[in-house]
């Protein structure tokens, strides 16, 4: 249960910067809390307390009950998920480096009057 507590604090922390913070840069990296609150909350998700990893052992899969392994699709998914989330971040960091030089400012209200 403290698990979840920790990734809904983490993703009302991210939710919080992206909609109140007018730096770009700090948007971005709100974005980034929420997206290891989802991937978080995704590992809890598929743990399973007493379980182990699914590789069989030399003998052959005779006899084995299901219940005591752990799915490995969440966590492969979610190593993916933070693949995606590293190539979004770089390129989001090299069009904020572009605005930057274009504009001299990453502050969303002055850039937005800027762009008017």
């Amino acid at each position: 249960m403290t698990v979840y507590l920790f990734i809904v604090a983490l993703f009302i922390l991210g939710l919080g910067g992206m909609s109140l913070l007018p730096n770009l840069l700090r948007k971005l990296l709100a974005m980034n809390v929420m997206q290891v609150a989802v991937i978080v909350f995704f590992l809890a998700a598929a743990f399973k307390d007493g379980a182990s990893v699914p590789i069989l052992a030399e003998s052959g899969p005779e006899g084995i009950a299901a219940e005591g392994y752990m799915n490995p699709l969440p966590h492969t998914l979610m190593l993916t998920a933070i693949v995606v989330s590293v190539s979004t971040t770089g390129l989001a960091l090299g069009i904020l480096i572009r605005i930057r030089r274009r504009f001299d400012t990453l502050n969303e209200v002055s850039l937005l009057r800027r762009l008017r």
